[in-house]
Order: structure tokens, then sequence, then C-alpha cells
């Protein structure tokens, strides 16, 4: 059981702060029954404060955090950290899913089974955290006031995360959870199969352009990913550009252009990944039916794929492995 006057704080707390409705209902209900449930938030915080010595502090960008050597009750807020942490040989009880792609996509094979659901990363279940009584919180996207929140179920680590440095966020995880020499093996192993890949292509891989471009179920109008995104600069640092007028029209810091029924010439090149969201096929194939589609040179080659958006468009060391799969897969075909 939450100790009352601790649901109290908490209630008062994010009533001061104005949060999410839904933050307040949960904790409303908590408040109402923190004096008729069993006993599962307070054996929680005894047992947090009788393992202090068997923690050690984490320094992240709202804080410091105790974080325990050997946690077991693991939750993840967002998918990049899920790969993270499954790629490291952690299994979190439970992770919010993606608010904009596939979930648990190609990259995660069987890892991802067993872990509970704890809905969209925009807006996680708190009640259902709660009840889960984790041990450690691990999130990327958290501002002061969520984490201040957060911090009163369990240690909490708020994350840095940019899509052209999952790099670093990956070593950093690895720090988080004392598995930093593994980190780098991992690392380390991926980087042997990027050296593979631009050796078996050879000359070719100065050469080529390479486009990628997203489909989306609710829209029509697509885009092609710059070097600012996650497909875009993993693809860069291997060592395929896109086209000429890709790079010409992409503004700083800007991961997509988009790209209207009429400028798909724009997605030219010698090779287009066409990144599907779920739903988007209907949208797709009226690109296919065009004519000006028709009439790109990469279309006329048949060197356009489809491939996911789950693992495609964000992701962190699993997914950046399966688009490597993707490449050797067709760029390498003979």
């Amino acid at each position: 059981m939450m100790k009352f006057r601790q649901v109290w704080k908490l209630y008062r707390y994010i009533l001061k702060k104005r949060l999410h409705l839904f933050f307040i209902l949960t904790l409303t209900f908590l408040l109402v029954t923190a004096c008729h449930s069993k006993p599962i938030q307070n054996l929680h915080y005894t047992k947090t404060q009788s393992a202090a010595s068997e923690c050690r502090i984490v320094r992240h960008k709202l804080g410091r955090t105790c974080v325990p050597l050997n946690p077991q009750r693991l939750i993840v807020l967002n998918e990049e950290v899920l790969e993270a942490v499954l790629a490291l040989g952690v299994k979190p009880v439970a992770a919010a899913e993606h608010n904009w792609v596939t979930s648990r996509g190609r990259q995660f094979g069987n890892k991802a089974e067993g872990i509970i659901s704890i809905g969209e990363s925009a807006q996680p279940n708190l009640e259902k955290i709660v009840q889960l009584n984790p041990d450690l919180i691990l999130g990327e996207y958290i501002n002061a006031e969520n984490y201040q929140l957060f911090s009163q179920i369990a240690p909490t680590v708020a994350l840095d995360y940019d899509v052209t440095a999952w790099k670093e966020a990956f070593l950093y995880i690895g720090e988080v959870l004392g598995k930093s020499t593994q980190a780098q093996e991992i690392l380390s192993q991926y980087q042997k199969r990027v050296t593979e890949f631009q050796n078996a292509m050879g000359e070719e891989l100065g050469k080529i352009k390479v486009s990628v471009s997203r489909f989306y179920a609710g829209s029509l109008e697509t885009e092609f990913r710059t070097i600012f995104s996650f497909p875009g600069h993993l693809l860069s640092e291997i060592g395929l550009a896109s086209p000429k007028i890709q790079q010409q029209l992409t503004p700083k810091d800007f991961p997509r252009v988009a790209v209207s029924m009429e400028r798909v010439d724009l997605l030219d090149a010698d090779v287009l990944f066409a990144v599907l969201d779920p739903g988007s096929e209907k949208h797709f194939q009226q690109y296919q039916k065009n004519l000006l589609w028709q009439r790109l040179n990469v279309v006329k080659n048949n060197r356009v794929y489809s491939v996911e958006s789950g693992y495609w468009i964000f992701g962190n060391i699993l997914s950046a492995n399966t688009i490597l799969d993707d490449l050797n897969k067709y760029l390498l075909q003979k």
C-alpha cells in the first residue's frame, strides 16, 4: 500500500503543476484505495530504502539517481530504450510503445515476448506502472514535472536522445545498467558488420545514391528522410549518400522534407527504400500507379524496396543491425 501521506503529497503536486487529467484521475483512484488495498507500494519503498547501500549514483540531465546495481523490475518508457536494454541482455517487466510507427517490429524478434505494454510512450498507464512495482524507470523525453512524478514511484533516469546520436545513447544506457564493457563490445560487432558491408560494396559504395521515403496511412503526401534523421545519418556513416537534389533542399537539423505527388522526381535515386507505416499500402499503391512515379529511373530499374517503418524511422542498435540486414540483402544482390 502506498502510504496515505505519500499519495496525498503526489496528488497535490500534480494539481499544482496541472499535469494531464489522466494522471490526476489515476492518482485520485490510488488515493481513495490507499487504505483499502494490499501493501504493495509500501513494500517497494521499504525495499528501496533497505537497498540504498546496493545502488550507485548516476548523473543525468535532470539530476542524480541512485540506480540499483542489479535491477529486477525495470520499466522503460520508449522503444528506442527498449532496444538498447534488450541488446544488453536485460529484459524489462514492461515498456511503452511507439506513438507513430509499427511497434515491436522485426528488429525485436522474440526478444520482447512477455514484456507488458504500458500504453503509448506519450501517455503511459501510470496506474499499471505503480502496480508493477518497478525498481528502476528509464525513459527519453521526460520533462522536470514528469520526472518528479516517476521518481515518486521508483528511481528514474531521464535519458537524452538524438536520432543521430543513437550510439552515444546506447553507451550511456550501458553505463546506467553497469554494462559499459558489453555495450562497447556490441557496438564493435556492429562496426565490424559495417566494415564487411563496405568492403563487399567496393567502389560502388561511393557512387550509389540512396533515397529513403516514408509513406503514411493517414496522408497521401510522402517525404524523403535527410541526413538529420535516424536512417539518413546511419546510411551516411556507412558511406551511402542521398541524391544531390535532396542534399540541396535539406534545411539544417530537419529530419524530413515533404514531397507531394507532383514532385516525386525528388525521390529518384539508384536505390529507393519505401518505408511503409501500417495501413499505408493503399497510399503507396496510388504512387505506384501514377505516371510520374513510373517515369522514375529507380522504378524503371526495379530498385524500389518496401521496408517497415518500425525499424527504419527511429531506433537504436537492434534497428541499426536490421537496416544493415536490408542493405546486405538489397544492395549486394547479384
